[in-house]
């Protein structure tokens, strides 16, 4: 259910690649075209193991929810930059443990929210937020009434912050960070995740092609140490403190080092307000 929002027709580019649509496209969803396939097989002739992690990096959200759900008993969810409705998501997840969990996605995408808006339409305790992830105070008023502000709540900026160009505003995503972690409640935690690479070629391939590919509508692959400081003035839960997402609370024993991805990881971890 979208709350506050009138319903509207927006336009779906079905010539230029949408982030959300590549995701699907690497999960192996439908919900993408041809262009979206087309970019993604050049992303992995530059980084092969593209689509392992994005299956490593869904499996981690899955845990993340879980583990705060269960172990903090949070209620709250707040999605950055969703994405395409998938297996196992958040509300999903979230309800099945505590059926009074209530989730917010925010995403730009208008395909992300057509389907979120037929998805959801039926479940009162979730809501689609057509913004920007940058544009924190729409965001925020939208869920003045939907969330409770006096108790925890789970921001999740997971493998979003690549999508998102680095500015000398309020639009940087460490500057976004810093306003979201001070708007929500004491107690409440904050979920970050993003593509890194040690490689510098492939830093500057991948973040080359999907500029092109998207219009200029992207950011960069980063190193650890630049998302290491989003986490400034937090607490990070340690352990395991940051990660590859692979050695966040696995379920399963993660693959030994020798066969895991050598071009560039999802990393990152989770830290309380």
């Amino acid at each position: 259910m979208v709350h506050g929002e009138k319903p509207q027709t927006q336009h779906i580019d079905m010539n230029t690649p949408s982030v959300a649509r590549m995701y699907d496209a690497l999960l192996g969803g439908v919900t993408n075209y041809a262009v979206d396939r087309d970019a993604c097989n050049q992303l992995l002739r530059i980084a092969p193991s593209t689509q392992l992690l994005a299956r490593n990096n869904r499996a981690f959200l899955g845990r993340v929810v879980r583990y705060l759900v269960e172990v903090h008993g949070v209620q709250q969810f707040l999605d950055h930059g969703s994405g395409l409705p998938s297996l196992e998501n958040v509300h999903e997840i979230a309800q099945d443990l505590d059926d009074q969990c209530r989730v917010a996605y925010v995403d730009n995408d208008p395909m992300v929210h057509a389907f979120g808006r037929t998805t959801l339409d039926e479940n009162d305790n979730t809501m689609v937020i057509d913004a920007d992830m940058r544009d924190s105070e729409r965001i925020f008023r939208a869920t003045d009434t939907f969330f409770n502000w006096k108790k925890p709540i789970a921001a999740l900026f997971v493998s979003v912050l690549h999508c998102l160009a680095d500015t000398n505003d309020d639009r940087d995503p460490g500057a976004m960070i810093k306003r979201v972690a001070s708007k929500i409640p004491a107690g409440s935690f904050l979920v970050i995740c993003q593509l890194v690479s040690n490689k510098a070629t492939v830093r500057t391939k991948v973040t080359e092609l999907m500029a092109e590919a998207t219009g200029d509508r992207w950011g960069r692959v980063r190193e650890p140490d630049e998302v290491r400081a989003y986490f400034d003035g937090l607490t990070i839960i340690d352990p395991p403190g940051l990660v590859d997402v692979v050695e966040w609370k696995p379920d399963t024993p993660p693959p030994p080092p020798e066969i895991r991805a050598t071009d560039w990881i999802e990393w990152g971890g989770v830290a309380r307000v």
